[in-house]
């Protein structure tokens, strides 16, 4: 076996080396939101309407009472695909001519009339901050005033939970969710073979058993956001994308979407006085 130096991260891949093959187990697109619009209203008052077309979303912003963000409009390149009934995930990268440093993350339930945006950010680096940043926006659904389900909210349900991730015939890893705020993985098969490290992660529930899972990597700049059913823990499925600096930092920002095929491997149980879900001493 040749001897290789894990620990070396200057010669880790970068996000680019990733991709060749990486989306093979994507799900089929979706047009079921062709010609429909739906407007996304938070807590501020802040409206974002949403009309989907074909592979593409053209969408108006509109900032409410204390939100500094200025009004702007723009259509954009779009994947839409079904999670679960009445459940979507759309995904778009800004284009050139505003925000290439951001990309956003909808997951629209048409059930409850509840949607979760997340806002990708690639920024720089520093001593207390990784280079991705996300930020989460729970909202309302305004053309659907008759829902039934509760909003997306922050959930502990996957801490303890060890899962395989195959994500194409050679790109598989495991996760390890140890806490609100840490997770660990380790690729088992594919190029980053015998890698491993702890990220930052944060964990939306959006349904029983459905969890917006997202993760902010700090030795190569990027991040992840996916969806994951895990009700069936020998079939679990998860969509995503993962968006971060090219290996050219000069360029456009990467971003690709993918999909994977779980299974739960195990649970760990803590006793209660060592449960990393409990708060923080200090």
């Amino acid at each position: 076996m040749t001897d290789v130096n894990l620990s070396d991260t200057s010669t880790w891949l970068p996000l680019d080396g990733l991709a060749p093959g990486f989306d093979a187990s994507k799900a089929p697109l979706s047009n079921d939101l062709e010609g429909r619009t739906l407007t996304l209203v938070d807590e501020r008052g802040t409206r974002i309407a949403h009309t989907f077309g074909a592979g593409t979303v053209s969408w108006t912003y509109e900032p409410g009472e204390g939100d500094p963000i200025p009004a702007a409009a723009q259509t954009d390149e779009c994947e839409v695909i079904e999670v679960d009934d009445d459940l979507y995930y759309a995904q778009f990268h800004h284009g050139d001519d505003y925000a290439p440093n951001e990309s956003v993350s909808l997951f629209l339930d048409l059930r409850s009339g509840h949607a979760l945006a997340v806002l990708a950010v690639l920024g720089e680096r520093t001593v207390d901050k990784v280079a991705v940043q996300h930020l989460f926006t729970v909202a309302r659904i305004a053309e659907i005033e008759d829902g039934v389900g509760e909003p997306p909210a922050p959930t502990l349900e996957l801490i303890g939970r060890r899962v395989l991730w195959v994500y194409s015939s050679q790109h598989a890893y495991e996760h390890v969710y140890l806490s609100p705020h840490w997770y660990t993985w380790q690729c088992l098969a594919g190029p980053e073979q015998g890698l491993a490290d702890t990220d930052e992660n944060t964990v939306y529930r959006m349904r029983p058993g459905i969890y917006v899972f997202t993760w902010r990597e700090g030795v190569i700049p990027c991040g992840s956001i996916t969806i994951a059913d895990h009700r069936d823990a020998k079939s679990i499925r998860s969509h995503g994308v993962l968006f971060g600096e090219a290996e050219d930092a000069t360029a456009r920002p990467t971003h690709f979407t993918f999909g994977a095929h779980g299974r739960l491997i195990s649970t760990t149980v803590h006793p209660d006085e060592y449960d990393p879900a409990r708060p923080l001493a200090r």
